[in-house]
């Protein structure tokens, strides 16, 4: 293979590892195209110009450009979230559980109290859903601070999760239903599974929201 269409080939795998997207891997390549080509007509071979690391020097060349890593930082993204929807699930299953006693006073009506079923619903539901999307948020929040815009990222899914969770809950207790409400395992691991899912295409497009913003707006474009 020629050495400058090698060199581009392992700058393009450095690239697509690094998590640059296409657009902006065809830009950084015409580039280094153009710069090898130009050391070669002066008798510069790559490893001369750009030394023995090649994906090494890839990767710095996409930082210094600025280029957005859209991949890796979705994955990150991602595992924190599903971290933040762990803490919070348990968080509020232990509140749940604290407040047990006096939620079941409240829905055995000891006084003739005549709750709503959307009431008990809601409270049974809601109360543990309301800790998953805070716990989602938080984390998210705290724990990539770094990431720009990242502070619009967790208000738009603070928003769209409880939308989310207002729209899966009927889809998952259709499925449920299908299954007979079945507390088998791969049924359990099925509705677990079609809500997660749920909450990280929320998540998806709430990072998506968020850098579609003006970068004037809330904090800066660039962290």
């Amino acid at each position: 293979m020629d050495p400058i269409e090698k060199t581009l080939a392992t700058a393009e795998r450095a690239w697509r590892a690094h998590g640059v997207g296409r657009a902006d891997r065809e830009a950084l390549a015409a580039d280094l195209r153009l710069d090898l080509e130009s050391a070669a007509a002066d008798g510069v071979g790559p490893a001369q110009l750009l030394g023995e690391d090649v994906p090494g020097f890839a990767r710095r060349l996409a930082d210094e450009a600025g280029v957005q890593r859209r991949a890796p930082e979705l994955r990150r993204l991602l595992g924190t979230a599903l971290v933040g929807v762990a803490l919070g699930a348990a968080a509020g299953f232990g509140v749940f559980l604290g407040l047990y006693r006096l939620m079941t006073v409240l829905f055995d009506q000891p006084r003739g109290l005549d709750t709503p079923v959307q009431v008990e619903v809601a409270l049974y539901y809601g109360f543990p859903a309301a800790f998953v999307v805070l716990g989602a948020v938080a984390t998210v929040r705290i724990h990539l601070r770094e990431l720009p815009r990242i502070r619009a990222t967790a208000n738009a899914m603070a928003l769209l999760l409880p939308l989310t969770g207002i729209v899966i809950t009927p889809v998952t207790m259709a499925f449920a239903w299908t299954t007979g409400y079945s507390t088998s395992a791969p049924a359990v691991f099925a509705e677990v599974l079609i809500v997660l899912a749920a909450l990280a295409g929320a998540t998806v497009l709430a990072r998506h929201w968020a850098l579609r913003e003006p970068a004037g707006q809330g904090e800066p474009a660039a962290a």
